[in-house]
Parts: C-alpha cells; structure tokens; sequence
C-alpha cells in the first residue's frame, strides 16, 4: 500500500517539471499576433506562386503600421487588409466584433442566377424537396436543385430521386449559389453518376517551409455507391458562387465523360482549410491544399463551364432562365 501512496505525492511534482520543460507561448502583444499570423501564412499558405504574390513585399507595407498600443479594431483592420492581399476566399479572420473576407471572386462577376425566378416559373407548387435535394421533371428532363452541400444528403435522399428519373434521358443538377459545405456530401452526390471507379481530381499539401514545398499530388478516386447510378447525359448548371465544396462537385463530375458543365466558370476554393489560433484567441483559417483536375488545372480560381451561358436579362424579365433552358436543349 505504500507504493501507491507515494505515486500520489509524486504526481504534482510530475505535472510541475512538465509545465517547466514546455515553452511558454508568445506574449499577447500586436507585434506577436501580427508576427505569427504573417509567419504561418508564410510556411503552409499554398497559392503564392499560383497567384504571384510576393508575401515578403505585403510584409513590409503592413508591419510598419503596427505598434504594440494600438487596439483590436485598428490591428483587426490592419491583418485583414493584410489577408485581403490573397485574393482569396477560404482566408478569414475571426474576432468576436467581425471577420475579415474577401468576396472579390463573385462580387466582380454576373449573379447567372435568380432562384425566385426558379421558383415561379419552374419548381411552383409541384417539385419535391428529398433532403436538400429539390427535384421536379421539366420537360421529360430530371432538375435537381441542390443550393448548399452544408445539409446532410442522405443515401435514401439521391435512391428516391434516382427512381424518380432513372427512365428520363437526362439530370440536370443546378448547383448555382451554393456557397459549398461538406464534401462528404458532394463525394456522396457525385458518387452516383458513376458506374466504374476512376479518377476525378488530384490533390497536394505543403510539406515544407517553402512557397513551393509540395508532396507529391496524390489521386481522388470516385467509387460508385448504393443502388442506383445514373450513367445517361447530365448536365450540371454552375456560377460564380459555386464554391468550395461546390467547386470540389464540379470538378469531380467534369471528370466523367457523360457529363457536361454548362453556365459561368465557378467560383474556385479549391483546397482544404487550415485553422489555427493566434495568442490573443482570434482564429484564422486559409487554404492549405491544392485541387488539380485530370486536365491538370488549378482549380482554385474556378472551373470553366464546357458551355458558356449567361442569364439574358431579357429573359430574366420574361420569367426565363437562360442557363436552364440551355441545359434543357443539350440534353433533349
């Protein structure tokens, strides 16, 4: 029983050598959370050379500005003009009053979508709404309209909807403003138009301090799931705001032959988000992979559609949606 007991007494003076032996974080000053934030960007960002921006120039122009008795707001606006610099999307920083963004990559570019416009001229009174997945035949054509990958779609969600079209000619997915979400949803979507495995994209990580320290890139493979897969013409309507795990779905169906992207180059997104904490508790994520297609395409910036097509305002104003109807065509 002494044993025991004297592990008891032991234990403190354990934990107090160990809590000695680690290495006390950096102090919550201005100049510290500037520091790490540039530096972590600095070593495991992914698209500096992608997008040629020389980080060590966006250093010297930002850190002058910050001095160690300035307060949150001003070095809040401060870092995020410094991440504005990045021209990207999935970079951002969270505070308790705000989060820094940068929406540049579909505020510059025609919407190519009016989801009211959608609902009284073509889903009305009679679609169903399987999960996420809004569907409705139109024009002897499947429509599924899927506006967020963020909502679980459940395996019994797509076996309903496949039923429902599997003797139609073709599917048209419209996934036109949907922001993204989880790809598990995507991969499991995109997994039933597929009857063989392949390969749909390829993917890297930084490996290294580098801008360009990469591994190798490694396949993403698509394997047919479930009961049903739908191998006859889809098309698969797309925008600007078509991002992230949008973005990861178009690329993965773009890859299958039967399939054909129509309306405006998406959104782009194409890497894993990083997230990390600076000393003064904000959080911060950014890209930290990159997405390469079969065709051996960047997709970070966007996936071009295999036919371009804008929505007309003229049409728009008929109760027409020039995209979909253009989707309708090829595949009637």
């Amino acid at each position: 029983m002494k044993r025991p007991i004297f592990l008891l007494f032991l234990l403190p003076l354990l934990f107090s050598c160990e809590k000695l032996l680690m290495e006390p974080g950096p102090d919550n000053t201005p100049e510290n959370n500037f520091q790490e934030l540039w530096q972590t960007l600095d070593h495991k960002y992914t698209f500096f050379t992608f997008k040629n921006i020389d980080w060590d120039s966006v250093y010297n122009v930002y850190h002058p500005r910050i001095s160690n008795d300035m307060s949150d707001q001003a070095l809040f606006d401060v870092m995020s003009e410094m991440l504005f610099e990045l021209r990207d999307g999935h970079v951002n920083l969270f505070t308790p009053f705000d989060i820094s963004r940068n929406w540049e990559w579909y505020l510059g570019s025609p919407q190519n979508f009016n989801f009211s416009l959608l609902e009284r001229n073509y889903l009305q009174n009679d679609y169903e709404r399987s999960g996420p997945l809004l569907n409705k035949m139109i024009d002897s054509i499947g429509y599924i309209y899927c506006g967020s990958f963020g909502s679980t779609i459940y395996p019994e969600n797509i076996d309903y909807v496949l039923k429902k079209f599997q003797h139609l000619k073709g599917i048209i997915i419209d996934v036109r403003d949907n922001g993204g979400g989880s790809t598990a949803n995507s991969d499991r979507l995109a997994s039933r138009f597929t009857a063989s495995e392949r390969v749909v994209y390829f993917e890297r990580f930084k490996n290294g301090p580098g801008h360009d320290d990469f591994s190798e890139p490694r396949p993403k493979y698509l394997r047919p799931e479930g009961p049903l897969q739908f191998t006859k013409p889809v098309a698969v309507l797309t925008n600007r705001s078509s991002y992230s795990a949008a973005n990861d779905f178009a690329v993965i169906m773009s890859a299958l032959p039967h399939v054909t992207l129509i309306g405006d180059t998406t959104g782009g997104g194409g890497g894993y988000p990083y997230y990390s904490e600076l000393p003064n508790g904000w959080h911060y994520r950014f890209s930290s992979s990159q997405t390469i297609s079969v065709n051996d395409l960047i997709v970070e910036a966007g996936i071009p559609p295999d036919i371009q097509s804008e929505l007309r305002e003229d049409d728009e104003i008929r109760g027409i949606d020039t995209i979909l109807e253009r989707a309708l065509e090829e595949l009637k």
